[in-house]
């Protein structure tokens, strides 16, 4: 997948403008889960061909898009499978858009939903204000194609952070910023360098997509501004409209907001890292985020052998928060607003195990080194002076401490209490007590 950071342009010389100051806040970083909610028209046909990018020609990809989400682009592709199934579904002549009309959202309670995230053991929600679609699910002034006019004929986002507020998780928002084929008129994106050539970039568009962008601020003051896929290269100068006066309004609303870097400005935030495995430690704070599945959005297409247990949700998590990250997973409901079954499992596991194991993920940092591979493998995690040893396989019987560690105070088992520590010529190791032998990974707190 793309990494964003590096998409800067274009060069504005002398004129460029002046952004406020980069940070991100300590509550962001001690945060470690937060959970995205892909939720669209894209959720009526709910359909992708599923796969994790492997067996799939490269000019093949964009016909065979396993985002949900991707819908709207996917179904003009002539031939693709997506295009295909519309019209066998559909009828010949029903347009994407068309879908607006059926879209039915009355299962959704955003109270309940939200409560199944933070049980979850989210920190954060961030729902799509959003997507590639042009879609809005605020009740925008901007344009009449939105949740509040057409389909729920309900101001979803309004109900989203009332009820993250309420749940006392922080509240961020997606949004689609440089790409919106509802307000363009481009041929479907094809490949990677489509994907930046077929947006708009004039300045009624950067107009546009700020107008929407400064709604969502002033009315829900975001703690997140996640953008996506850039913005619009006519509004990136020193403009009252443009990117870096955007952001210093949202940062003086927000003092305590953050933003991502999927801006194509020299600013950001954290780091995004999409469906992408990350070797070690990165310094500067990131966040790793994808499905559940393959997709983001919900594709019924999917079953349990494209998607991710509760064990594997549960060993991404500490992967990633041992290397300095975040974990944004995705949850996408069906178009009515109901939570998968499929998905809702994985995410009951990863809340049980966080029940007991949270000490060692929220306001961790990294220790030394992500983790060992001698012996059974392990991740480390850090906070207060404890360090937490993830053994990634209990049923491996033991695990083996660090030399830094071989001298430990004291070492207890997150959930089974106290453990010894014996020592021998290969080292100082623990065993794991039967009770975790179970568990997707079993956590020592271990006290120098």
């Amino acid at each position: 997948m793309l990494n964003f950071e590096t998409r800067i342009g274009p060069d504005f010389g002398a004129d460029a403008p002046v952004y406020p100051a980069a940070g991100v806040p300590e509550w962001y970083r001690d945060a470690k889960l937060g959970f995205f909610v892909h939720w669209g028209l894209y959720s009526v046909p709910a359909w992708g061909t599923p796969h994790d990018g492997r067996g799939v020609p490269t000019e093949d990809a964009y016909a065979h898009h396993q985002y949900a989400e991707w819908y709207g682009n996917t179904v003009r592709i002539a031939g693709s499978p997506t295009w295909q199934r519309h019209q066998d579904v559909y009828g010949t002549g029903t347009s994407y858009e068309d879908l607006a009309d059926r879209w039915d959202a009355s299962a959704f309670d955003a109270d309940a939903f939200v409560g199944s995230l933070v049980s979850a053991g989210a920190r954060y929600v961030i729902p799509t204000t959003k997507h590639h679609e042009g879609f809005c699910l605020w009740d925008t002034a901007t344009t009449g194609f939105n949740a509040a006019r057409r389909g729920p004929r309900r101001d979803l986002i309004r109900e989203f952070h009332d009820a993250t507020r309420a749940a006392g998780a922080k509240f961020g928002v997606y949004f689609s910023g440089a790409l919106d084929w509802h307000v363009s008129d481009f041929p479907p994106i094809e490949s990677d360098t489509d994907l930046f050539r077929y947006r708009r970039n004039d300045e009624r568009f950067a107009r546009y997509s700020a107008a929407q962008l400064e709604e969502l601020v002033e009315r829900f003051s975001p703690d997140i501004l996640w953008n996506d896929i850039d913005w619009p290269d006519g509004g990136k100068g020193r403009d009252e409209f443009a990117v870096a006066a955007l952001l210093e309004r949202y940062l003086e609303r927000v003092p305590s907001g953050v933003v991502n870097d999927r801006w194509g400005v020299p600013h950001h935030g954290f780091l995004t890292r999409e469906y992408t495995h990350v070797e070690d430690i990165i310094e500067s704070p990131w966040e790793s985020t994808r499905g559940l599945g393959f997709s983001f959005g919900y594709n019924e297409a999917e079953g349990p052998e494209h998607s991710l247990s509760g064990a594997a949700l549960v060993r991404l998590l500490v992967d990633v928060v041992s290397k300095n990250g975040n974990l944004l997973i995705n949850v996408g409901p069906r178009a009515d607003g109901s939570i998968p079954e499929l998905q809702a499992a994985s995410m009951s596991a990863m809340g049980r195990w966080l029940g007991v194991n949270g000490d060692a993920v929220y306001g961790t940092r990294p220790w030394l080194r992500a983790g060992d591979r001698i012996g059974a493998p392990v991740s480390y995690t850090t906070s207060g002076g404890d360090v937490f040893v993830h053994a990634i396989d209990p049923a491996a019987g033991e695990i083996r401490l660090p030399s830094e560690l071989a001298g430990a105070g004291s070492v207890t088992w997150l959930g089974a209490g106290d453990a010894a520590v014996e020592s021998s010529s290969a080292g100082a190791s623990v065993s794991i007590p039967d009770a975790l032998r179970g568990e997707a990974i079993a956590v020592a707190r271990v006290t120098p």
